[in-house]
């Protein structure tokens, strides 16, 4: 994966907001959504959301606020790093924690593993769907994301050892205090790129 596969971020005054900003809550909406169906399949779930998993078990609070609070801290890295914020990385923040919140409390864990699949399968599509249009509105990287492009610029390293390592190491932590990996897991590291992919083709406003 290359830089070039992230559309570079471009101020929010200009052409084509009328388009970008409801991409952009659109997009951080449904990724908030997707992280709650994917957590209702019961199955496993990304590396991320292992490691809010965790602190859920240690510290209480709710899945969705430690996405918030992880989130936020994970901006403290971008300091060293020298990457600015865009109104789409405060939007993530605020955002996704509140819709999977949001989500949670209105889908249960269906009964039956086909039921369950099927679930964890809409869960990871939608993710991928989500991504590209977060990311193709143009208005700033989600945290995460920006985190792994800092350190690909200043390190030198590809984008793909990078993400690579930043998953596993967050999925070792969550690990480690307690949050709960599957197949879930596997298959979504193994789909989201390649649906994120294909979706920014689809989704990416020209300039």
């Amino acid at each position: 994966m290359a830089v070039s596969s992230f559309p570079a971020p471009t101020s929010w005054h200009g052409a084509r907001l009328g388009r970008r900003l409801p991409q952009l809550l659109l997009g951080l909406a449904l990724y908030g959504s997707s992280m709650a169906l994917m957590m209702r399949a019961a199955l496993g779930v990304n590396p991320w959301d292992v490691l809010h998993q965790g602190l859920r078990l240690h510290f209480g609070l709710s899945m969705g606020t430690w996405v918030t609070l992880t989130g936020a801290a994970v901006l403290l890295f971008w300091i060293p790093l020298r990457q600015r914020p865009g109104v789409g990385t405060v939007g993530n923040v605020l955002i996704l924690g509140a819709a999977m919140d949001l989500t949670l409390g209105l889908v249960a864990t269906p009964a039956g593993w086909p039921s369950r699949a099927a679930l964890l399968a809409v869960g990871i599509l939608l993710n991928g769907l989500a991504t590209g249009l977060y990311i193709g509105a143009r208005l700033g990287p989600g945290p995460r994301d920006g985190l792994m492009t800092g350190l690909h610029r200043r390190t030198g390293r590809s984008l793909r050892l990078i993400r690579t390592g930043i998953e596993l190491t967050v999925l070792a932590l969550g690990l480690l205090l307690g949050g709960s990996a599957g197949v879930g897991t596997v298959l979504y590291a193994l789909a989201i790129g390649p649906l994120a992919q294909f979706f920014l083709r689809w989704c990416t406003v020209p300039e």
